[in-house]
């Protein structure tokens, strides 16, 4: 009988790959849509964040909203959204502006 210990035949079992899946957030883009008709934004802290209302379905904390400013698209994180019940696809979000650092 062998009772030797090999490593390399346990390592395989210790190194076991999680399948969890990653949180992926999604971008909305708004940036078509016509502010004061199809949303509402309001700038605080100098653009630095904002709070808007608008409509659709499946938006998120952390998820992402495009917005046109003039001629210029700017990018911002959903930090908080509250639904409406009437109508139910109507919110209103936190938003904070991404910074590109690249």
């Amino acid at each position: 009988m062998n009772l030797s210990f090999n490593f390399f035949n346990w390592l395989p079992l210790l190194v076991i790959p999680t399948n969890e899946p990653t949180q992926k957030y999604k971008t909305h883009d708004y940036s078509q849509f016509i502010t004061g008709r199809d949303y509402v934004f309001e700038s605080i802290n100098q653009g630095i964040e904002g709070q808007m209302t608008g409509v659709g379905k499946g938006i998120q904390p952390c998820d992402y909203i495009i917005l046109r400013r003039g001629a210029e698209l700017t990018k911002y994180q959903v930090e908080a959204i509250d639904y409406y019940a009437d109508p139910p696809d109507m919110w209103m979000a936190l938003l904070k502006k991404v910074i590109d650092n690249s």
